[in-house]
C-alpha cells in the first residue's frame, strides 16, 4: 500500500528519514495493508455517508459560502502518539493553563505583572479580548478557564510546539469523538490487537466540570447557550448537549430576576447555576456589552456578579487568545510559577516593537503572518506561497497597524499519511487536545487532529480545505489483545 508513497522533507510521524516505518507503526502498518488501497478507499466513501447521516456538519459563514452545511472531510488514516509521549504532553498543556489562568485572575485583579514590566500595559489594554468590565471580579473556584483546546504541533525535528491558545469557545471536541466512532464502525479490524486509550466519556467529564462551577448547591442545572441553528458550530452545540442530558438554549429562553438566571419551561420557570455558553463576550448581555446583541440574556452579568450562576468560559478569558499575549505566556509560566514550559512556543516576531517589524517587513518572503484576533486560517500570509503582490499589500498592513499582526517561521510541521485523490499522501497536520478544569484538570487522550487535505498546503482550517483524523494515545509496549479490541467494539469506550 505504502509503495508509492514518499515523506516529504520534515518530520514524518509513520516513517523515519530513511523511509522506514517507525517501530511503533508496523501493527498498524500491517493492519492497513489487509486491508489495502481500493478497500481503503470504499470504506473512505461510507464514512463520508455515515458522517452526514449522524449530522456531523459544519456551517460556512464566509463570503460565496454563506449558510452552506458541508460535512468536516475525515481522513481513515490514524495517528498514533505513544503513552509515554503523551503524558508529557499531558504534564505541558496542564502547567500552560495554569499560568494563563493566574495570569487572568492578575490582569482582572492586582495586576502586578504589568506593575513588574513583564507584559506591556499597551499590549494588553489594546487586545480585542481585554475586557474591563471584568475588572475586580472573582470567578467561582477563582479559575477563569475550564475548557480550552490548545494546537499543537510537532516541527521539522518531531518536537511539539504550542502554536495558539483557544480559551474563550474552542470548538471541534464533537468532530473528535464522532471520528472514533466512524473508525470503529468502519475500520473495526485496525483496531484488532492494540489498546487504544478510551474517549467518549468526554461528555460525562465535561458535565462534572461544569457542575463542579456551582458550590452552592448539591443538584445544580445546567445549560448550554447558543446562538442559534445558524451559527456554524450548531451541530457541536446540539450534540454536546444531547450527550451530557441538559438543554440547549438559546438567550430567549433565560430571564433574570432578582439575581438569578432562570430558564422558561413549560411548567415555568425554572433557575439555572451554571451556563456553557457558545456565545462570544459581546453578545452575552446587552447591558454590559454590546446594546444591540439578541443573542443573550440582559442582566446575565449581574448574576454572575451577585455569585448566583457560572458561565464557562469566564468572560474576559479571550485576551489570552490574542497572537500577541500569546508570545508572553512562557513568561507567565515562569512568573507565575517559578518553573521552565514543558512545550514551548513556536518563535514568535512581535510587530508591535520596532526591532521585530524591521525584521519581519525584510523577510515577509520567508514567515507566516498572523492577524493576532483572526482564526479559521483568515488574516494570514505565508510567504514562501504568497505572491509579490500578496507580500506588498502585508507589508502595507503592517505598517498601518504593527499592533495586530506577528510573524513566525514557516515551519514544515509534521506529515501523516493520508488519503489525497484516491492516493497516500503526506498531509501537514497539527493537534487540539481539550483541556477540562473545574476542581481539579483533566486532559483528553488525544485530540482532533486537523489534516491540511490540498496537498503542499499548512492549513488545516475547515473553512480553508483542512479536514480531519482519529487520534490513538497507545501503549508503546504493543498491548492490547484481539479479545480486548472486541470488547471496545461492543461497548467499552474508544
Amino acid at each position: 500500500m505504502f509503495t508509492e508513497y514518499k515523506p516529504q522533507r520534515g518530520y514524518d510521524e509513520y516513517f523515519s528519514g530513511t523511509d522506514e516505518p517507525r517501530s511503533a507503526l508496523r501493527p498498524l502498518l500491517s493492519s492497513l495493508g489487509q486491508l489495502g488501497l481500493e478497500e481503503l478507499n470504499r470504506n473512505h466513501a461510507a464514512a463520508g455517508m455515515l458522517l452526514k447521516r449522524l449530522g456531523a456538519t459544519f456551517r460556512l459563514n464566509g463570503s460565496g459560502n454563506r449558510g452552506v452545511e458541508r460535512i468536516l472531510p475525515f481522513d481513515p488514516l490514524p495517528r498514533l502518539i505513544g503513552a509515554s509521549e503523551w503524558q508529557t504532553l499531558e504534564r505541558g498543556l496542564v502547567q500552560r493553563l495554569e499560568a494563563i489562568d493566574l495570569f487572568l485572575a492578575d490582569i482582572y485583579g492586582d495586576q502586578l505583572i504589568l506593575r513588574d514590566g513583564i507584559l506591556p500595559r499597551e499590549d494588553l489594554e489594546t487586545s480585542q479580548g481585554w475586557r474591563p468590565q471584568m475588572e475586580g471580579f472573582r470567578p467561582p473556584l477563582n479559575k477563569w478557564c475550564h475548557i480550552s483546546g490548545l494546537d499543537l504541533i510537532r516541527d521539522g525535528q518531531g518536537t511539539w510546539r504550542v502554536l495558539e491558545d483557544n480559551l474563550r469557545c474552542p470548538s471541534g471536541v464533537a468532530y473528535f469523538l464522532e471520528n472514533r466512532r466512524v473508525m470503529k464502525r468502519m475500520f473495526p479490524s485496525l483496531f484488532a490487537g492494540r489498546t487504544v486509550q478510551p474517549i467518549d466519556d468526554y461528555p460525562s467529564h465535561l458535565l462534572q466540570t461544569l457542575r463542579e462551577l456551582a458550590p452552592w448547591t448539591e443538584r445544580p442545572t445546567v445549560v448550554l447557550l447558543t446562538p442559534g441553528v445558524f451559527n456554524s458550530a450548531y451541530f457541536e452545540h446540539s450534540y454536546l448537549a444531547q450527550q451530557m442530558g441538559i438543554q440547549l438554549v438559546e438567550g430567549r429562553d433565560l430571564v433574570c430576576q432578582d439575581d438569578r438566571v432562570w430558564m422558561r419551561s413549560t411548567g415555568g420557570l425554572e433557575p439555572v447555576d451554571v451556563i456553557y455558553r457558545r456565545i462570544d463576550d459581546d453578545f452575552l448581555d446587552p447591558a454590559v456589552f454590546r446594546s444591540d446583541s439578541m443573542l443573550g440574556v440582559r442582566g446575565l452579568m449581574q448574576a454572575y456578579r451577585a455569585g448566583r450562576v457560572a458561565i464557562a468560559n469566564a468572560p474576559g478569558t479571550g485576551v489570552a487568545d490574542d497572537k500577541l499575549i500569546y508570545a508572553y505566556v512562557p513568561e507567565m509560566i515562569r512568573y507565575y510559577l517559578g518553573e521552565e514550559p514543558i512545550i514551548e512556543n513556536v518563535p514568535t516576531y512581535l510587530c508591535a516593537r520596532a526591532e521585530d517589524r524591521a525584521y519581519v517587513l525584510e523577510h515577509l518572503g520567508e514567515l507566516v503572518v498572523k492577524a493576532v484576533a483572526e482564526a479559521g486560517g483568515y488574516g494570514m500570509l505565508i510567504g514562501p506561497h504568497a505572491s509579490q503582490e500578496e507580500i506588498s499589500d502585508f507589508a502595507e498592513k503592517i505598517k498601518a497597524n504593527p499592533r495586530n499582526y506577528i510573524a513566525q517561521p514557516t515551519l514544515e510541521l509534521s506529515t501523516v499519511p493520508s488519503l489525497s485523490e484516491g492516493e497516500l499522501f503526506p498531509c501537514h497536520v497539527d493537534l487540539r487536545p481539550y483541556v477540562l478544569r473545574g476542581k481539579g484538570a483533566w486532559v483528553s487522550p488525544g485530540g482532533l487532529t486537523r489534516v491540511a487535505l490540498r496537498r503542499g498546503s499548512l492549513v488545516v482550517n475547515s473553512s480553508q480545505g483542512g479536514g480531519c483524523k482519529d487520534t490513538w494515545i497507545v501503549s508503546e509496549q504493543g498491548g492490547g489483545t484481539a479479545q480486548q479490541s472486541q470488547s471496545s467494539q461492543q461497548g467499552a469506550p474508544c
